[in-house]
């Protein structure tokens, strides 16, 4: 039997991240098996972020020209390879850090997804490694706050790119949250 642990991660892994990853569960007597979920990026969310960023004259001069040029089924299968990419790397890096891992990308809700992938292998907790997002976790509705409301097992959020010195106050990670 092993030890499932569950990782929902914002964007592909670092060598060091894993190895920190890694790191957490060294000495258990039992195998540990990573299950890595990467939610795919929302292709309309993107089309409407890339149009917020022209300016109102360019918009109201043209507007049905660039609703109509975008290719929407384009946009999903770039966001799609982008995130095949990451969790390929992601797997890569873990697997070079000594760890067993498989993974999916995801485009239902992640926390669901999460949910659901704690279930299915009978996690025996979650990691959530996402880049600092310091207005979400403030009001609690970022992925670790929704996870430990949502899923019955030990929920840990590590920042993404920096060491656990770092996140713990010494360098740019965020304290008191």
């Amino acid at each position: 039997m092993s030890y499932d642990v569950v990782l929902l991660v914002e964007q592909a892994l670092s060598s060091a991240d894993a190895v920190q990853v890694r790191s957490l569960h060294e000495g258990l007597d039992e195998p540990v098996a990573y299950h890595v979920i990467l939610p795919m990026e929302d292709a309309a969310a993107r089309i409407e972020a890339s149009l917020g960023t022209l300016n109102g004259g360019e918009i109201l001069g043209t507007p049905s020209l660039l609703v109509n040029e975008v290719d929407l089924d384009a946009v999903r299968k770039d966001c799609l390879d982008r995130a095949t990419a990451e969790l390929s790397d992601t797997l890569g890096a873990l697997r070079t850090a000594g760890a067993t891992a498989e993974g999916q990308v995801v485009d239902a809700s992640p926390i669901e997804a999460l949910k659901a992938k704690v279930a299915e292998v009978d996690g025996r907790e979650a990691i959530i490694l996402t880049r600092p997002h310091v207005v979400a976790e403030f009001f609690h509705v970022d992925w670790s706050s929704q996870a430990r409301r949502k899923i019955g097992v030990p929920v840990l959020h590590l920042l993404e790119h920096e060491t656990f010195d770092e996140q713990a106050g010494e360098g740019e990670g965020i304290t008191g949250l």
